[in-house]
């Protein structure tokens, strides 16, 4: 019995003390939960506060940005609206130089109405003075007869040999008179055509062009590039293509060409020749062929170095070639790698600024002129630049660009139209181009691709400024009695197809060499 009321009573303490661990921890997990929703509160408001200030602040810098482009705008309006004011002015100004212009024309044509009249009245008295001389002639004639007892017919002829004697004297005053006064204006007009042509003549620009100095140690190095009877400077020049100019400037040698490339081989191989001491033909001929290539071979890294400094991504092998070789080319004066790579910037920096691909404008610029780069091809440059950007897998657009440039192909993108204008701005900007070098130059190529047409002939070269052709031809394919008729005939293609001062000398060159080795 007692045992079942102890075990009663513990079950009792259990459960109350159940029922009382239980209210105690559920008001706890309240509390908590209560804590929980106002730190919830809490962090809600401050998120709204938070917000608030944000939304603040980018309300201010809207209206500080909005009144940055307000001012920004006003300025652009007040400046195109000063231009505006600027061309009314000049407007106005025209409109007033064409009233006076306007006036003045009218003037001219109230005193020409006035000659007019004043050259009717005078025929009208002319007329009728002819009248008075025709009656006069009658009486003096009748007259004539009476006195001298002469016919009619020698008393008209007398006269008329008066008449006629009397016009001629007039007449020859009267030409003398035309003729001081033509000659008078003549000696005026011509004074100014020679003082216009040597204000535009680049004589100091052509020089610098197509001149070229090389320094010696001393004057005795003179003779030995001379060589005996001239024959070291003769394999020279017809090594290079070049006019090797020995003057007496003290301890200098001129080089004259007008390739640039033919012209930097020689100055180079010269210098090498000196520094090596063995000067003779075939020498020469080795270390002019060994610097050409070596120069050729650096066009690559020209080409290179010129994409490098326009910010441009790899290109055709060959293409930097091409582009190199344009260091040693001009146009109109302006060197073409130079002019390329201006026009390139041109391209870019208006390409930037139409949202148009930066790098594809600046690749079209310096290709533009790449067909200038083909010899012995009478096509059209821009066309020639098409084809090689074409076989070199260039984008369709730069292709385009390049042919369209000059509009002999139809223009398909904007980069077209920005290469065109970029190639007239590089042009046209003072100083760049100087037409009478071009001019110059093209006649000197012509002269050799005359000389290159005719049959047997491997090489030929432009000299003294163009005054001398030199022709070389293959001695197995050209005799001696072929050689004459080539020059005359070359000759008489010159006449006939070209204009030049002076005369041109063609000098065909016949060389046979016979050759044996020792063993």
């Amino acid at each position: 019995m007692d045992n079942t009321i102890i075990v009663i009573s513990s079950i009792v303490g259990f459960v109350v003390a159940y029922i009382v661990s239980y209210f105690i921890s559920n008001k706890l997990i309240q509390k908590k939960i209560l804590e929980a929703e106002d730190k919830a509160k809490n962090i809600i408001k401050d998120a709204e506060n938070e917000g608030k200030n944000l939304k603040k602040e980018k309300i201010l810098e809207a209206k500080e940005e909005w009144h940055k482009r307000k001012q920004e705008f006003e300025q652009e309006v007040n400046q195109r609206k000063s231009k505006l004011s600027e061309s009314e002015k000049y407007i106005k100004k025209r409109e007033e130089g064409i009233d006076q212009k306007l006036d003045l024309i009218l003037k001219k044509e109230k005193h020409f109405q006035q000659f007019e009249e004043e050259v009717i009245k005078r025929e009208t008295i002319a007329k009728e003075k002819n009248a008075q001389y025709d009656k006069l002639i009658v009486e003096q004639q009748k007259k004539l007869e009476q006195i001298a007892g002469l016919s009619r017919e020698e008393a008209k002829k007398q006269l008329i040999e008066g008449f006629v004697n009397e016009a001629k004297s007039q007449a020859a005053l009267h030409i003398r008179q035309i003729r001081e006064e033509t000659k008078t204006i003549a000696n005026r007009e011509a004074q100014n055509i020679i003082v216009q042509a040597i204000q535009r003549t680049a004589s100091d620009h052509s020089a610098e062009n197509t001149v070229s100095v090389v320094n010696l140690e001393s004057d005795e190095m003179k003779g030995r590039i001379i060589g005996r009877e001239g024959r070291n400077i003769r394999a020279f020049e017809a090594a290079t293509g070049i006019d090797l100019i020995i003057d007496d400037t003290p301890e200098a040698v001129v080089i004259s060409g007008f390739d640039p490339f033919r012209r930097h081989v020689a100055k180079v191989a010269l210098e090498k020749l000196m520094l090596d001491g063995r000067i003779h033909p075939t020498r020469i001929e080795e270390i002019v062929e060994k610097t050409r290539k070596e120069l050729e071979s650096e066009l690559g890294n020209i080409g290179e170095q010129s994409i490098m400094e326009l910010g441009i991504h790899t290109m055709h092998p060959e293409l930097l070639k091409l582009i190199g070789k344009m260091k040693y080319r001009a146009s109109y004066g302006q060197n073409l790698l130079n002019h390329s790579i201006e026009v390139a910037h041109l391209c870019g920096i208006m390409a930037g600024e139409l949202g148009l691909d930066i790098q594809i404008a600046k690749r079209a610029g310096l290709l533009h002129d790449i067909g200038k780069t083909i010899e012995q091809d009478p096509s059209p440059h821009a066309l020639l630049g098409f084809d090689l950007a074409k076989k070199y897998k260039e984008k369709h657009i730069v292709c385009n660009a390049i042919g369209a440039h000059h509009e002999d192909i139809e223009m398909e993108t904007p980069i077209a139209v920005l290469v065109q204008a970029a190639d007239s701005i590089s042009g046209a900007r003072p100083g760049a181009r100087r037409e009478s070098l071009e001019n110059y130059v093209k006649r000197l190529q012509k002269l050799e691709e005359i000389a290159m047409s005719f049959e047997g002939v491997s090489k030929s070269f432009a000299i003294q400024a163009g005054r001398e052709i030199r022709v070389i031809v293959e001695p197995e394919r050209v005799d001696d009695l072929l050689a004459d008729q080539t020059a005359m005939e070359i000759a008489t293609r010159i006449e006939s197809e070209m204009e030049y001062p002076g005369q041109i000398k063609v000098t065909v060159v016949r060389e046979r060499r016979s050759m044996a080795i020792a063993k």
